[in-house]
């Protein structure tokens, strides 16, 4: 099982768009990497593209949100062919949750955390900032992606900081959430998800992995537009590389724009 999920981790495609199907007021960009509810509070489904691998992150960052409504973004996972839904539903919560086979959990601090009959509910490990992988199961996920950054500012340097250690509260603008299911001995998995870097357990157990589950995020009340993040696995690339070394030696990435740099790679450094 161990060689298993780590093979099949490290092929997984990278989870670059949203699908075609999607909710009434959801508007894509002509990429399919963002997804704006252009009204109202509801009819925000969405989900992703292709159906996720085995310990694939679907990751999604908060770049609107919209005051006046209560509630916050959802997410989890569905095994519903986003195609074959006669009308996709108002609401992940309850509605496509009635459907079935489907697992969604509104995003916040204390996110929901299924333990075995029996079983101790034990302190979360937290993940050193520091870390260049966030290990979930046998999947080894860097954790350089995960975790949200300010928009490039005096103050970013500040920002930064509170974003890896994970003090912001879970939806905040440009934080990113992110739902993946790791495979477990007995034929089902365990779904996750994961709120800068951090993972918040298991958050439903025993998911059927005959069937192809695909990402759901609803983009609801509070959340008002989101984009994709892709995630490289396996060892980082060598412009990942250089931003760390880059980022390393500055005091905020306002300083980025006097280094002797490409712009590609200053704008790399800065917004990603």
């Amino acid at each position: 099982l161990k060689i298993a999920a780590a093979a099949m981790a490290s092929r997984c495609r990278l989870a670059t768009s949203f699908h075609r199907v999607h909710g009434a007021n959801v508007q894509l960009d002509a990429s399919r990497m963002r997804a704006t509810r252009v009204e109202s509070f509801a009819n925000g489904l969405c989900f992703s593209q292709e159906p996720l691998a085995p310990g694939q992150i679907f990751l999604v960052e908060i770049e609107e949100k919209e005051k006046g409504w209560c509630g916050h973004l959802r997410v989890g996972l569905t095994a519903h062919d986003p195609q074959s839904l006669e009308v996709v539903p108002e609401y992940s919560l309850p509605d496509l949750v009635n459907l079935g086979d489907t697992w969604v959990f509104a995003i916040t601090r204390s996110h929901n955390r299924v333990q075995l009959d029996g079983e101790e509910a034990p302190a979360r490990a937290r993940c050193p900032p520091w870390e260049p992988f966030l290990l979930i199961e046998q999947v080894r996920i860097p954790r350089d992606a995960l975790v949200g950054r300010s928009r490039p500012g005096r103050y970013s340097h500040i920002l930064d900081e509170l974003y890896r250690t994970n003090v912001l509260p879970a939806t905040a603008r440009r934080s990113r959430i992110g739902v993946l299911y790791a495979p477990q001995p007995d034929g089902t998995a365990d779904m996750h998800i994961i709120i800068n870097g951090e993972d918040m357990g298991p958050s439903a157990r025993r998911l059927p992995t005959t069937r192809p589950l695909y990402a759901v995020v609803d983009v609801f009340a509070s959340t008002k537009s989101v984009r994709v993040i892709p995630v490289e696995y396996g060892l980082p690339s060598l412009q990942t590389l250089c931003r760390l070394v880059i980022q390393k030696h500055i005091i905020h990435r306002l300083a980025i724009d006097g280094l002797d740099l490409p712009p590609p790679l200053k704008s790399f450094c800065k917004h990603e």
